[in-house]
Parts: structure tokens; sequence; C-alpha cells
């Protein structure tokens, strides 16, 4: 059985390795059965019986003939993997399909159906299939669950073929694979009023952005080519010539999702780390802000930029909402600590331009920290700010004790610098702190884009 895989790639039984390849599939029974041949004989050349001898022959060569014929005999299988989903949150399952073809003229014998699977996602599944007939097909699922995100390879798979008496196993295994990528959490959020947004993307008061299926007040002349439905005729009889509306590309209010991964600013590993609560809450505010209709990019302390689609790396307008949102969910499948220092590199990225409305989950900062993550509010329109307070993810929730000096110095500069920021304690709800951030209005402006918070 030569390699082959998903996709309905074929598995041929194959003739490399020989007698020891077909020699080291005996099975225990096999080996049995040989040994107790080989002692029957011995046994019948000293006590002189002729009929041990028979029956040692007997015993000693069935194993030998399974393994021979099952050596020698053609299977053609193919065989395929399905996933549904193919992208899953943590803690949610995803179901496995496989499915196995007999493609030859001749019948299987018994099947074992192996899948490999990283011990993160459970057992190993195994299924035992019965003779499959010519044209036959056989399909098992078994199901997949992580708790934590990353990408994880299953496969390739690989069959046991056996015959009739289970004297004799070989293993071939299909050459592909395929890859379960498990994103982070996303909790739902609660819809707020924003500014700036436009009209189709949100309930804002300004309207100076062009509006899909509007057009500019000022016409202009015709040009070859030009749609007759788009003649102005008011403007026409005005100028005495051809005048048309002019067509412009809508713009979509932008957002910014700020996620800090240096090393050093969490404390603590795993599923229910303060890490882990970041990236998930980054994986919330982006697909919360796509869903509103926002051109949303995913920006780390390091300066990379996803999706990096044209100069601003924002997804614009001519990219799929589903695309933009599975790039940067693979992205924060696999987002591990940076090495970076700080947050100059980040900050290097947001003084380009006007970045709308910014959301930042920050580890913790010292003074210097806050003072670059205070000068990236100037080039944004709105600015929210979560910090999570590391002593209380490291710590028992008896043991945590209130905010200290410290903190609640950050805490002071990043909101005179005008964020809107909330301290993130163990266990917090990100959408009670998505509300909170509404109600906290401090006389800066409203939350959104184009204005603080009011």
């Amino acid at each position: 059985m030569a390699p082959g895989g998903t996709g309905q790639a074929e598995a041929d039984r194959g003739e490399r390795g020989g007698v020891r390849t077909a020699l080291a599939g005996l099975t225990t029974r096999g080996r049995s059965f040989f040994a107790a041949g080989i002692a029957a004989a011995i046994c019948s050349y000293v006590l002189g019986q002729s009929d041990l001898l028979r029956v040692g022959l007997l015993l000693a060569t069935l194993p030998l003939i399974c393994a021979a014929v099952l050596f020698r005999t053609r299977y053609r299988v193919a065989g395929s993997r399905r996933l549904s989903p193919a992208r899953v949150p943590a803690g949610s399952e995803a179901r496995v399909h496989l499915r196995m073809d007999n493609v030859s003229r001749l019948p299987t014998g018994l099947l074992m159906l192996q899948d490999r699977v990283p011990y993160v996602l459970g057992p190993r599944p195994r299924f035992v299939l019965d003779r499959v007939e010519p044209g036959g097909r056989r399909e098992v699922s078994y199901r997949v669950r992580s708790d934590l995100r990353g990408r994880y390879p299953l496969g390739p798979l690989q069959l046991r073929l056996t015959d009739q008496f289970g004297m004799c196993e070989l293993t071939r295994s299909f050459s592909t694979s395929d890859t379960l990528t498990v994103i982070p959490r996303v909790e739902a959020l609660p819809p707020l009023r924003f500014s700036g947004e436009a009209k189709g993307y949100g309930d804002g008061r300004q309207r100076s952005l062009a509006l899909a299926g509007e057009d500019d007040v000022i016409p202009r002349g015709y040009r070859h080519g030009d749609d007759l439905r788009r003649v102005h005729w008011r403007s026409t009889a005005r100028y005495g010539e051809l005048m048309v509306r002019r067509e412009e590309t809508p713009q979509r209010a932008r957002c910014t999702v700020l996620l800090d991964t240096r090393g050093p600013a969490f404390r603590g590993s795993g599923p229910d780390s303060a890490f882990e609560w970041a990236v998930s809450g980054a994986a919330s505010v982006l697909v919360h802000m796509l869903e509103r209709g926002f051109s949303v990019r995913l920006l780390t302390d390091s300066g990379n930029s996803v999706p990096g689609e044209g100069g601003d790396g924002f997804a614009g307008a001519s990219q799929e909402t589903a695309d933009a949102a599975g790039l940067m969910m693979d992205t924060l499948a696999v987002i591990d600590h940076s090495d970076s220092a700080g947050l100059s590199r980040a900050y290097d990225v947001l003084r380009g331009g006007n970045e709308g409305l910014l959301v930042a989950f920050f580890g913790d900062l010292d003074e210097e920290q806050a003072a670059i993550a205070g000068r990236m509010r100037q080039r944004s329109g709105g600015a929210v700010a979560f910090v999570l307070d590391s002593d209380s993810w490291v710590r028992e929730p008896s043991d945590v004790p209130g905010p200290s000096d410290r903190s609640e110095e950050r805490m002071r500069m990043l909101r005179e610098a005008g964020w809107t920021a909330l301290s993130v304690r163990r266990s917090a709800s990100l959408e009670d702190l998505w509300r909170q951030a509404e109600r906290e209005r401090t006389g800066v402006g409203a939350l959104g884009f184009g204005e603080g918070w009011s």
C-alpha cells in the first residue's frame, strides 16, 4: 500500500520490504503457531512420530502462508479526512470524518484504521473495519477537543491489514495530513454607540464620510463610457452639457486592536492565565468590530500588523469580513510572547496617521511604557485600555490585595493622556468591562472615534 492520504488519495499494497517485512508482521497468534509447529517437528524427530511431524509442519507453515498471501495481495484503498469545522474555538469540539474506499476488484480483509492526533486533542482513535467489498465504502468519525489554542496536525492515517485467521498484520500509512486550528475563545460583546461611524456601519454622528450608494454632490462632465443612468439632469440643464454624478469609494470607520505580547508583562501560563485572557479579549473585540462594519487591524507590541492589506495594514472594504476575521484568528491561534522590551515599535506604527478607535490590551506597565502608551492616544479618535493586573492572576482570589500604588499611578497616567483605562483582575468578564467602559464617561468626550469619552 503506497502512501496516500486526504483528498481521495490511493493507498496501494506494494511489495517493498520483502520477506522480512512479512515475517515482522506476524501477530502473537502467528508466532505461537510457528513456534508450536517447530516444537512439534522437533518432538516428532526425538520420539520418532511421523504423524506429529505432519501436525508440526501444518502449524509452522500456516502463519507463513497467511503472511505471504497478505503481503502479495494488492489492496487499493482510498482514504480521505474532513474536519467539521476546521477552525474551532478553544474548549469546543470538532468532529473528524474519515472515509475509506476500496477501489480495487478484490475484497479487503479485516482493517484497523488509526489516525494520529496530538496528545492535547485526546486519545488516538482506532476503528476496526470489517471486510470491504469491491467498490465499497466505510465512514467513521471521532471528536477532538483542546483547551489550548494552536495549530494541531491530524494524521497521517494508518491502516493495519490482517488475514482471516489473524496470523499476520501489516501496517501502511497514508502520506498527507490536515491541520486543526484552535482559535481563542470569543465572547459576545454588546453593541455600544460609537461616534464617527458612517451610515451603514454604526450610529455615528460624523456624516462627512462617503456613504455606500451615495454620491458626491458636485457633478463632473460626461466622459465616454460613463453610465447614462448617472447623468445629473439638473446640472446638465444648468451648464448646457451632459453632467454625471461622481462615484466615490465608501470609507469605513477604523479600529486598531493593540495586543501587548511582551513576556515580562504577563505572569503565569495555561488556559486561565492573564496572557490567554488578553488574547481572547483581543479576538472578541476584533470579531465584534468587524461585525459592526469597521475596517479593523490587529497590531502587536512588536509592530506587526494583521491583515496588512495595503499600506495602512487595515482590512479594507475590498477584503471580505470573513476572510479578514479568519486571518486574524489564525494569527491569534499561534501568537506567543514576543522578545520586545517595550511598546515603542507599536507606537511608531500608530503615530503614522489617524487610527480611529484604538482598543488596547496591556500587561504590566512601568513608568516608561505607560508614557509611551499615553502618547499613542494622540493619534486616535478614541482609546480604551484594558490593563491586566498580573498579581491577581497568579495568586488565590482570597490572597489578592487591592490595587497597588504603582498600579494606580499607571492607570492615572493613562487616563490623563485621554485613555479610558480599566484594570482587569482575575476572572473578570470582558462583557462587563465593555459595558463599564461605556458607563465611565469622564468629561473628555464620548467613546468612539473622532472624540474621547464624555
